[in-house]
């Protein structure tokens, strides 16, 4: 049995029934994100490629020269393209991504200065901070965490993430991190119009099935994702909607009309809410960039002196 078909029958194993948010990026799921990127609903990207649009000079003056780009989570490499773009003489890029052949797609067609660095592309699952390559003793290393998937892990995890890449990041850690805001705006964002996010989530059975020897009928399912104001989160889940059981090889799991699985969560914090984690984790956060309509902020982050 694979890891993801090992993770998905322990996942639905589990009361409530959920599975990590790293298994929606394969290759179709990572188009699929970027589609969702581009839609108008879903503020988050447009915004920090503003931020760092608008700031880069500030936030390049704070990472300095020479600088070792390490991107978790690269993706397109859109946003680390709008990061390089203002940096002194960075020394090379390290993109970290769960999906080879996307990463490799994204790579092979990077452009301007982030082209002309030398790419150092790492297949890995980023939330383990030993991803995190190393590169020569004489390497200064810098996170770059944008987007708002910092927000996927627990809070407690959180803490536990950015103690784990600390010791890998001598040179800072800048980390994108959206904020509290009307749950309209976070339904809207996570309930397109267009159904592409229901489709980035559907995506998930189509996987189960061809990956992990799965008998999903993704017919049989419908998307929904909500606002949690106790947890201060977003829920995106899979619901049943007749009563059903699924087999993952040897394994049957019976679902009701209703029952779900719940595929990620996206916490939103305020700005002190996500420095106390940081400094729980030996962070000293140096300086924020928040956007005129407080949606979202990059954080700059340097290892705490103990």
């Amino acid at each position: 049995m694979n890891a993801f078909a090992h993770d998905l029958c322990a996942g639905l194993a589990q009361a409530p029934r959920r599975v990590s948010p790293k298994w929606l990026y394969d290759e179709r799921g990572s188009e699929l994100f970027e589609q969702i990127c581009a839609l108008p609903e879903y503020y988050p990207t447009r915004t920090e490629i503003g931020l760092l649009s608008r700031c880069g000079r500030e936030i390049a003056a704070q990472i300095g020269a020479g600088a070792t780009i390490v991107d978790f989570g690269a993706g397109s490499l859109r946003k680390a393209q709008a990061l390089v773009e203002w940096l002194v003489r960075p020394a090379a890029y390290v993109p970290i991504d769960i999906s080879g052949s996307f990463l490799e797609q994204a790579a092979d067609s990077a452009e301007g200065r982030l082209a002309s660095l030398p790419l150092h592309p790492v297949v890995a699952d980023f939330t383990n901070p030993a991803s995190v390559p190393e590169l020569g003793a004489a390497d200064r290393r810098v996170g770059f965490y944008p987007g708002s998937s910092i927000g996927n892990f627990e809070p407690a995890d959180v803490a536990t993430w950015l103690a784990g890449v600390r010791g890998r990041l001598g040179g800072g850690l800048l980390v994108g991190v959206d904020l509290i805001k009307s749950p309209e705006r976070l339904y809207a964002a996570y309930n397109d119009e267009a159904g592409v996010t229901a489709a980035f989530n559907l995506n998930l059975l189509v996987r189960a099935n061809r990956e992990a020897g799965a008998d999903f009928d993704p017919s049989l399912w419908a998307h929904t994702a909500f606002y949690n104001p106790p947890k201060r989160r977003v829920e995106m889940h899979l619901v049943s909607m007749h009563d059903q059981e699924v087999h993952i090889g040897v394994h049957g799991f019976r679902f009701a009309l209703g029952d779900s699985i719940h595929t990620e969560c996206s916490y939103k914090y305020t700005v002190e809410g996500f420095h106390r984690l940081a400094g729980e984790a030996g962070w000293s956060a140096e300086q924020v960039w928040v956007d005129p309509e407080g949606l979202f902020s990059l954080h700059w982050l340097v290892p705490r002196a103990d």
